[in-house]
């Protein structure tokens, strides 16, 4: 149960995303606020709102904070009404590309993401258009220094994962399906793993490499798409190359 981060080929340098702390604070706690709003405040009851609360806390967002964010979707406290709408496209070389994305103006929003495609030589598709070549699967990523990889096994799989990769060289990656996730984060919990990252996401069935004139167009496309403030997340079956020559 080991080889190729499948996550890689979905998310864009995951080092450097990581890096930008106030734009994932942002998008996590839209999310919280979108599924207290839909399901309701209690976390027990909610299983969104648990997953979206276990990013948080993964991510190590303070406790106050996430407390706001339930309450304002919850309508004990005052906040924007965020609406959640999926873009689907095609990058260059008909790279699949799913837009995730929380936004309280859809008359700004979708203009602005058609956009960005087209400028990246892409261009936004049809709703289902490209949905079909993914999966949704639950992610979490351990650092190697937390547990060894035999103990982490046996506490994911008796726990209902799916898989456990250890191709990255910092982390061990576990993948689940949506209804296990929470078993799995609790289990994590129980033995207390730590996680660097808990989130569910979309994974490609296939993935597509482009010559490195496209690759970079692709790349553009996914930072273009990644800094918008409305974003919530992008996935793609682009098999992104370890280096591209920016210049």
């Amino acid at each position: 149960m080991s080889g190729h981060s499948k996550w890689s080929t979905i998310k864009h340098k995951k080092g450097a995303a990581d890096a930008k702390r106030g734009k994932i604070f942002t998008r996590i706690l839209k999310e919280m606020t979108v599924a207290a709003r839909m399901g309701g405040g209690d976390p027990a009851g909610n299983p969104r709102l648990r997953a979206a609360v276990a990013e948080a806390k993964a991510n190590n967002m303070p406790k106050d904070n996430i407390e706001r964010a339930i309450k304002r979707g919850s309508g004990e406290l005052e906040g924007v009404i965020y609406e959640e709408l999926t873009y689907e496209g095609y990058g260059p070389g008909g790279v699949a590309v799913m837009v995730e994305t929380m936004t309280d103006n859809t008359n700004r929003t979708t203009p602005e993401i058609r956009h960005i495609f087209e400028k990246c030589g892409g261009n936004m598709g049809t709703p289902g258009s490209v949905r079909f070549q993914f999966e949704r699967k639950g992610y979490f990523a351990v650092e190697k220094s937390a547990a060894s990889e035999d103990k982490l096994m046996e506490v994911a799989l008796e726990a209902g994962a799916d898989d456990l990769q250890s191709g990255d060289p910092e982390v061990f990656e576990i993948y689940t399906s949506p209804e296990a996730f929470e078993q799995v984060r609790e289990a994590l919990e129980k033995n207390k793993i730590p996680t660097v990252e808990a989130k569910l996401g979309q994974i490609a069935a296939n993935s597509v490499s482009l010559d490195e004139q496209k690759a970079k167009s692709m790349l553009r496309l996914m930072e273009m798409l990644d800094d918008h403030d409305d974003v919530q997340n992008v996935w793609t079956n682009f098999d992104a190359p370890d280096e591209v020559d920016e210049e």
